[in-house]
C-alpha cells in the first residue's frame, strides 16, 4: 500500500470519531437555546454518519502536505479542494444550507476566505519556528 495512502487512512480514522463529538455538542447548544429545537432520528443518523466522514477526510487530507515531491500550490490545491467538497456535501446533504445560488456563492466565499487566513497563519507561523530552530542551529 502506498506510504501517503496508508498514512491517510491512519489520520483519517485517528480522528474522525472527533466529528460526531462536535455534532453532539453542537446540537445539545442548539436544544438548550432554541424553543422548538428538534431533530428526527433520520436528522441525527445522517449528522453521524456524514460528520464521520467529513472528519475523516479533513484529518486524512492533512497528508497531501507532507508529500515532498509535490510543489506548494499542487498540495494546497488538492487539500483545499478536498475539505471544500466534503464540507460543501456534508453541508448540503444535511440541509444546513439550501441547494440555491446564492447561498452557495455566500458559502464558497466565506470558506475560501477562512480557508486561506487559517493557512497563511500557520504557514507564518512555521515559517518563523523555523528561522528559530535555524538560527539556534547556526
Amino acid at each position: 500500500m502506498n506510504k501517503y495512502l496508508k498514512s491517510f487512512l491512519i489520520r483519517g480514522f485517528a480522528f474522525s470519531g472527533l466529528g460526531p463529538v462536535v455534532l453532539g455538542i453542537v446540537y445539545a447548544v442548539l436544544s438548550n437555546t432554541l424553543t422548538n429545537f428538534s431533530l428526527s432520528g433520520e436528522q441525527v443518523c445522517l449528522g453521524i454518519i456524514s460528520t464521520y466522514i467529513l472528519a475523516f477526510l479533513q484529518a486524512g487530507a492533512t497528508i497531501f502536505n507532507q508529500i515532498d515531491e509535490w510543489p506548494v500550490a499542487k498540495s494546497l490545491l488538492c487539500h483545499f479542494l478536498t475539505i471544500y467538497i466534503a464540507y460543501l456535501l456534508c453541508y448540503l446533504i444535511n440541509t444546513w444550507i439550501p441547494f440555491e445560488p446564492m447561498i452557495l456563492l455566500i458559502f464558497t466565499v466565506i470558506f475560501v476566505v477562512l480557508y486561506f487566513v487559517i493557512w497563511l497563519v500557520v504557514y507564518i507561523s512555521i515559517k518563523s519556528i523555523s528561522k528559530k530552530i535555524n538560527s539556534k542551529l547556526s
